[in-house]
């Protein structure tokens, strides 16, 4: 029988009656979908690596749904870092702002990703954005179509393990053609036990959240969800996009407050994510990748947008309005935070020579070595 399809709501950080009734028309909704299993946690972002709402999500086996208050891809790569891996499923319900088709560079194409050494998780996570719509019926729509989806891939993979599981055509003759004493062929003892069965389609139930159960069934009340009552902070910590991730570790180098480390498999890795300044979104800006998302920050491309680009072409184009550069303005967030921790600011001088413009990668001529002595002079 096919697995069913867990949908997690993930609570806003605000107590917004609107949040919360979208929410909760939603929750209700989905109780009497056949094949779905709900489960309300606190706002993911702010959920403890080690408590109650992580544990729980880590405990869910098959393909999932997550309707969050964030970009669908930082809530993915949230998952991800708390070791809740799965493919990227694909959503139709989007903000208008994520409709468009993702804008990359040509040169970057080619270029090895962090995800490209990681097995290939074998599940789907479909994040949707809570903000793509107004109605918990549009929601209710697409979780419908994601559970068909899964559930004919479900079937189609049973089946293909029931017919794996027989024997071989010709072994099957051979074993009801055995010879049994006299000669008579051997009795089929042990059947061949019947394929998987497809299940009929759900039928489409009502989409007004917490209606009554349809007539005719033997439903007199709704199961309850699943919540997660875990007490949460607001939270600030960078997370890393490993499909876009090269990890050319310039954020390791920017970042002056340990946040960043190396893994095992020598790939950067958000090692003390407490220890990042709040507000703080620096690191995003340098990122060469756009792989560093801040899916708390206000600025869409930062928080994890599919079509933002935190200093790539669209902050580029600010320029022209005499916008600073975002290079710039990553060295004075950075500098703003490690006076505020009481240490001394550092400018362009400290982890940045590969983003510094201009700048070259190669041994110093005699003419490298004369501007130096002259911005020495400080003239």
């Amino acid at each position: 029988m096919p697995s069913k399809l867990t949908v997690v709501v993930s609570q806003g950080q605000s107590a917004s009656p609107i949040k919360r009734k979208l929410e909760e028309d939603i929750v209700a909704g989905l109780l009497f979908e056949r094949g779905v299993e709900v489960t309300v946690i606190p706002h993911l972002y702010d959920l403890a690596p080690d408590g109650t709402g992580m544990l729980c999500l880590q405990s869910i086996p098959g393909d999932m749904v997550v309707l969050s208050w964030l970009y669908p891809r930082a809530a993915h790569w949230t998952l991800d870092r708390n070791r809740i891996h799965g493919r990227v499923g694909t959503t139709l319900l989007v903000a208008d702002e994520e409709d468009e088709d993702e804008s990359g560079d040509a040169d970057d194409e080619d270029k090895h990703r962090v995800a490209d050494d990681r097995p290939a998780p074998n599940r789907t996570i479909y994040c949707i954005d809570l903000r793509a719509a107004n109605d918990a019926a549009d929601f209710l729509t697409e979780v419908r179509r994601i559970a068909a989806e899964t559930s004919v891939k479900t079937v189609s993979l049973d089946l293909m393990g029931w017919i794996k599981g027989q024997p071989k055509p010709d072994q099957l003759d051979r074993y009801l053609h055995a010879p049994n004493g006299g000669g008579d062929r051997a009795p089929a003892t042990a059947p061949v036990p019947p394929p998987p069965a497809i299940p009929a389609a759900v039928p489409d139930l009502p989409l007004t959240a917490g209606s009554a159960p349809v007539a005719g069934t033997s439903e007199t009340s709704a199961p309850a969800p699943m919540r997660i009552d875990e007490p949460t902070a607001r939270r600030w910590y960078p997370v890393i996009d490993y499909s876009r991730c090269t990890n050319c570790l310039e954020c390791l180098d920017f970042c002056l407050f340990g946040v960043y480390g190396i893994s095992a498999a020598e790939a950067i890795l958000v090692e003390q994510p407490d220890n990042c300044r709040k507000g703080c979104p620096a690191c995003s800006r340098v990122c060469p990748a756009n792989a560093i998302i801040f899916p708390q920050h206000k600025s869409p491309a930062i928080a994890g947008s599919a079509n933002g680009e935190a200093g790539g072409l669209k902050i580029d184009l600010s320029k022209l309005f005499g916008a600073p550069d975002p290079l710039q303005v990553a060295v004075l967030e950075r500098d703003v935070e490690l006076v505020a921790a009481g240490k001394d600011a550092v400018g362009m001088s400290v982890g940045i020579p590969k983003r510094q413009p201009g700048k070259s990668a190669g041994t110093k001529d005699d003419l490298d070595r004369l501007m130096d002595q002259l911005d020495d002079l400080d003239l």
